[in-house]
């Protein structure tokens, strides 16, 4: 019996945020042996050359845009390099699943905004479903006590920048093709990293090391692919919850390649957090709407 198209868009979006999560992984791993930009930049040479690829092969790879398009892809490309260097940075001192945790709380967060900065109607019900996410964020970073991460801050910050590059992605014409998007982001992220090796510093590549940074390319260009293909053939308001999969393949790859698992306080922090995102993509279906995911994703660099 054949799936059907929800099924088959469950599997994309869970399988997408699998190879996102070994990005994560392989990037954790290599930024322990190379500088952090260095390693930003090596990543983002594979991941332009292998988006160039493809979009010459699908021939859509154009720059000419409207003067709208324009402002928002430079407001857009702002968000990415500014989401990439605060995620990395936090990612190479905290623990995967911990760092994971805070960033489901981005559906919520992309939907508060939309309703603040864009004036798209929410009701109490979803703004209450936001604060008890908040609540849930907390509970994982845990301000003022001795559990505290300084970098959760910085993570946090990732969510922010994040929440900019996805409603300005919004904002955008439909005849701005994703794969220029993408290719912009992806040039853009590796200039900066190149800019910032001389304060980083650069230090010998081995096989291990080129591995990795292979690894995480190409993880990152097919989880993008299959994002885009997650939200082509399924209804985004069941699709899209798939999405908090990407904290189950963090727990276990944080556990296999680094030994770490989060504490109690952390998972029931997640849970909450992942609970009210649920709900809260379930209010947007009943309602008809999709706002806390758009509908034409571009490709993430974090």
């Amino acid at each position: 019996m054949p799936l059907s198209e929800n099924a088959r868009g469950a599997i994309y979006m869970s399988v997408a945020m699998t190879a996102f999560t070994v990005n994560d992984a392989c990037m954790k791993a290599v930024t322990q042996a190379l500088p952090l930009y260095q390693a930003m930049f090596l990543r983002g040479v594979f991941a332009t050359i292998a988006l160039l690829a493809i979009g010459w092969h699908m021939g859509s790879l154009r720059f000419a845009m409207q003067a709208s398009d324009r402002k928002w892809l430079f407001l857009r490309t702002l968000g990415e390099v500014g989401g990439t260097l605060t995620f990395l940075s936090a990612l190479r001192h905290m623990p995967l699943a911990n760092l994971s945790a805070i960033l489901q709380f981005l559906p919520l967060a992309v939907t508060l905004a939309a309703a603040l900065l864009l004036r798209e109607p929410v009701g109490w019900r979803r703004f209450t479903a936001i604060a008890v996410g908040f609540a849930g964020v907390l509970l994982i970073v845990r301000p003022g006590t001795a559990g505290f991460d300084r970098w959760a801050l910085v993570g946090i910050a990732s969510v922010a920048f994040v929440v900019l590059r996805d409603l300005t992605t919004r904002r955008m014409s439909s005849a701005l093709p994703s794969v220029t998007v993408a290719v912009t982001a992806a040039v853009s992220v590796t200039l900066t990293g190149a800019a910032l090796v001389p304060f980083g510093g650069w230090a010998p590549v081995g096989a291990a090391e080129a591995a990795l940074v292979a690894t995480a390319a190409t993880c990152l260009i097919a989880g993008y692919l299959l994002i885009v293909m997650a939200m082509r053939v399924g209804e985004i308001s069941l699709v899209a919850p798939f999405r908090y999969t990407a904290l189950i393949a963090a727990i276990g790859l944080g556990w296999a390649a680094f030994g770490q698992l989060p504490d109690t306080l952390t998972l029931a922090g997640a849970g909450i957090v992942i609970l009210t995102g649920i709900y809260s993509f379930h209010r947007e279906r009943r309602l008809g709407r999709s706002v806390a995911m758009p509908d034409a994703p571009a490709l993430r660099l974090r």
